[in-house]
């Protein structure tokens, strides 16, 4: 694969992901051979993630724990013109990065996000994916497993990702669509369906669901993040 010559950086957050850390790290590397600069956000590792990532040649820099916290702690420590944030169980689709270029070439201050397919044992999953892309299509709003991306000077102007516990993917989306609307590219990426199987998929929708209801009621991230647990 060969560098495009798209100026862009893949910021990723991750926290004791040493099982699922080769494949993250495979995956990576692709983008890393198509021109991307990746930066891996360690919120303090207990299982040797970050160790491990260090030796496989990637950049790993630490942040207080919290996706918002590393997140924007990777955005500072790269001067990419674009961003993109990805979770570590999340998988970007072919030609990311063209897809990526075009969809924002329009102007600097554009962002957006990827439709989602989720993986997992569930036969739910696919009903949640095609409701979860549907409702930020409607609504403007994506969700960090829809892999965000964003040119830096609009990420600068809204001061990056708020300093919340949960929720930081539905605040900033907030403050971007007053500014510009997001681009929803219909290629998906992969994400896992490993918190919907372990916690059960009704109970699961049922606590999201929940959950951003109260966080539109006004209710302060913190609090929901100890029922998220």
């Amino acid at each position: 694969m060969s560098n495009t010559g798209f100026d862009w950086a893949i910021v990723v957050p991750v926290l004791n992901e040493i099982d699922t850390l080769p494949d993250l790290l495979d995956h990576l590397q692709i983008w890393q051979q198509r021109g991307a600069e990746v930066l891996l956000v360690d919120g303090g590792s207990r299982d040797g993630t970050a160790t491990a990532a260090h030796e496989r040649g990637f950049r790993v820099i630490s942040a207080p724990p919290g996706r918002a916290s590393q997140m924007n702690a990777g955005a500072h420590h790269t001067r990419a013109a674009h961003l993109v944030f990805l979770h570590a169980d999340t998988r970007l689709p072919g030609h990311a990065d063209q897809r990526i270029q075009s969809a924002i070439a329009r102007s600097a201050l554009a962002w957006g996000r990827f439709d989602v397919r989720i993986e997992g044992q569930s036969r739910l999953l696919p009903v949640v994916a095609f409701l979860m892309n549907l409702r930020s299509r409607l609504s403007g709003i994506a969700t960090g497993d829809q892999a965000l991306f964003i040119t830096r000077a609009l990420f600068e102007q809204v001061g990056g990702f708020p300093a919340q516990p949960l929720m930081e993917d539905i605040e900033i989306s907030k403050r971007l669509k007053h500014i510009s609307a997001p681009v929803c590219l219909r290629a998906r990426v992969r994400t896992s369906g490993r918190r919907w199987d372990q916690r059960g998929s009704w109970r699961t929708i049922v606590l999201m669901w929940q959950l951003r209801w109260a966080y539109w009621r006004g209710t302060p991230a913190q609090q929901l993040a100890e029922r998220y647990r």
